[in-house]
């Protein structure tokens, strides 16, 4: 076990370096993104952005590939563990380790799907621009509509991303609320374990109760002692 439990943790030490990796070079994808649709001239600046947006998400594809590939492997690993705690510690790992990856690999679907759609517009553009002036009408309709429909896509991503948040929050709460079942759980084996009976706790903390009031009790006379000597003593 002990071997396994070593070839794991070297395993999801290496996908979780990936994932920050990858989760890096989406941050830059999505800056590049920004820069490319705010600038003024669109369809120049997007024939060098298309290069290395594509370079990029190619390697950031290829990635994504070898983390499923270590959670392959990892997950082969984790079910050969006999202790059973252990096997069901390293399958949540496992797991959000796997689910981390389709997330990753949703959004470089996303964005490629939105460059893809964002370079045929700036070609569109391009064609329109080399026409005579004549259709300088219809290029200003075709600008107008553009920049519209790239708004409702920056705000349906930024709906995306809240969801994601939300739902990310959840899940962390969902675990927390996991964990406290189970201390509460083994809170409770250890009474039983004790024999201390739901009747033997209540008798403990009205007994305790009862040593409060006697110590409060026990001081006031004090003071009302002190008080009639010095009273006295004048």
């Amino acid at each position: 076990m002990e071997g396994g439990g070593g070839n794991l943790s070297e395993l999801y030490s290496s996908s979780k370096r990936l994932s920050l990796t990858i989760r890096d070079a989406l941050e830059r994808l999505e800056r590049l993104e920004f820069t490319s649709t705010s600038s003024s001239s669109l369809s120049s600046s997007s024939a060098v952005v298309a290069g290395s947006s594509d370079d990029q998400s190619t390697l950031i594809r290829r990635d994504i590939h070898q983390i499923q590939s270590l959670c392959a492997e990892m997950d082969r690993l984790w079910r050969s563990i006999p202790s059973k705690p252990q096997r069901d510690l390293w399958k949540r790992k496992v797991e959000q380790v796997n689910e981390e990856a389709e997330s990753f690999r949703a959004s470089l679907d996303k964005y490629t799907s939105r460059h893809q759609k964002r370079v045929q517009e700036a070609q569109e553009r391009a064609e329109l621009f080399r026409r005579p002036s004549g259709d300088a009408h219809v290029l200003r309709i075709f600008d107008e509509e553009s920049q519209a429909a790239e708004s409702v896509r920056r705000s349906s991503r930024l709906l995306e991303d809240s969801f994601a948040t939300g739902v990310a929050i959840l899940s962390k709460y969902s675990e927390q609320r996991d964990h406290l079942k189970r201390a509460q759980r083994k809170a409770l084996d250890v009474l039983n374990t004790l024999g201390l009976s739901n009747s033997l706790l209540r008798l403990i903390e009205r007994r305790s109760r009862f040593d409060k009031w006697i110590k409060y009790a026990g001081m006031t006379v004090t003071i009302i002692i002190v008080v009639m000597f010095w009273r006295w003593t004048r």
